[in-house]
């Protein structure tokens, strides 16, 4: 277990630098959460066990987590930019803690699509599951300009060319959902690459929406367009590609 003394506790949590948070303190905004209830410290040197540790600051009651792991259902019109350029950032969507805790999108979905959006400030986490080594499929839906027809899921299952990469893309599936819409599963993450296939195969995306990562669904979630949620040990085993014997399978075949 980790202790830590109380100024250092809300600094971790996002809540400003280590004197904002002395100030906190200092003022009595800060109760910590034990078995008798909750008590008033002001003394930002007492120390306590981060783990399950409980704490409500401003009349809002957060836990300890050494790192936050969230799924937002984006709405349209927002950028997965820690800097955004045209349009409001993901980040004001959420608390302003997780923005002092420098929370980043795990990949990007453009300002017009929504949808699932990973997000977390757990470096070695966004790392692995940006990388194209994984193969974690990703669902789209997508709504489109022009009629689907089964000559275009035949072409997006076949694998398309697109301009500037060296071999076709192909969806790992691919079904008709309606008139104007199908749902596609994709493994690579390519910039723009359902926008860009259906382009390829001869239609247009009017809208998109990510509905999951893995195994983990938006329906799941129940989360309207611009909520957020914590997610927890079994939702985050979801977002992994294979099952840790097929993963070991795997690496040894190449070698």
């Amino acid at each position: 277990m980790t202790k830590l003394t109380l100024d250092r506790i809300l600094q971790s949590q996002g809540f400003g630098t280590r004197k904002y948070c002395r100030a906190l303190i200092a003022d009595g905004e800060v109760t910590i959460h034990g078995k008798n209830g909750g008590e008033i410290v002001d003394d930002w040197k007492a120390a306590f066990e981060t783990d399950g540790l409980e704490f409500t600051v401003f009349d809002e009651t957060w836990r300890y987590r050494e790192h936050v792991y969230i799924v937002l259902n984006k709405p349209s019109n927002f950028e997965c930019s820690r800097k955004p350029s045209h349009h409001p950032g993901v980040l004001t969507l959420l608390p302003e803690q997780f923005t002092w805790r420098e929370l980043q999108p795990v990949g990007r979905l453009d300002h017009d699509t929504t949808g699932m959006l990973l997000m977390s400030d757990d470096g070695a986490f966004i790392h692995a599951q940006s990388s194209p080594r994984r193969h974690v499929p990703k669902v789209y839906v997508a709504t489109t300009a022009d009629p689907v027809s089964p000559e275009l899921v035949a072409q997006l299952l076949e694998g398309v060319q697109l301009h500037d990469e060296p071999a076709p893309l192909a969806a790992v599936s691919c079904r008709m959902l309606g008139e104007h819409q199908l749902e596609m599963v994709l493994e690579q993450g390519k910039y723009h690459q359902v926008k860009r296939m259906l382009a390829a195969a001869g239609n247009h995306c009017a809208a998109l929406t990510r509905v999951a990562i893995g195994g983990l669904t938006l329906a799941s979630l129940e989360l309207e367009e611009g909520e957020w949620t914590y997610l927890d040990e079994a939702q985050l085993a979801l977002l992994k590609p294979l099952d840790a014997a097929d993963e070991n399978t795997a690496d040894d075949a190449k070698k």
